[in-house]
């Protein structure tokens, strides 16, 4: 005798979605809602693949707003992931005495810095 397909219920959708955005494996997924790892598949293959997109997108739209609050360590991580900058010492040399001269670049795009 077969069993019965699975026929999803909203709030299990919403929990896909939510947990796959969280990273959660699909197998425990699976576990979860009572189902196969292939039915979950089938039967939630929008939520599979938007779910860790939304969630992306959330955090995003979060660490954009942090940086343009003044959040200084979003500001920075944003500059140095999303921007391409990096701080950067170079030595330059010897000065007066024969100290060696240091030259401290702070936002500067990476493509802008060569390495000597």
């Amino acid at each position: 005798m077969s069993r019965k397909p699975h026929t999803p219920t909203d709030d299990q959708r919403k929990t896909v979605k939510a947990m796959v955005g969280y990273g959660i494996t699909l197998e425990d997924i699976a576990t979860v809602i009572g189902i196969d790892r292939k039915t979950l598949s089938l039967r939630y293959p929008t939520e599979i693949a938007n779910g860790a997109i939304e969630a992306n997108a959330q955090v995003a739209q979060s660490l954009f707003k942090a940086a343009k609050g003044g959040n200084m360590t979003a500001a920075i991580w944003w500059t140095k992931t999303r921007m391409g900058w990096k701080e950067t010492v170079r030595v330059g040399g010897e000065g007066e005495n024969g100290a060696i001269i240091f030259q401290v670049l702070t936002g500067v795009p990476r493509q802008d810095v060569t390495e000597d």
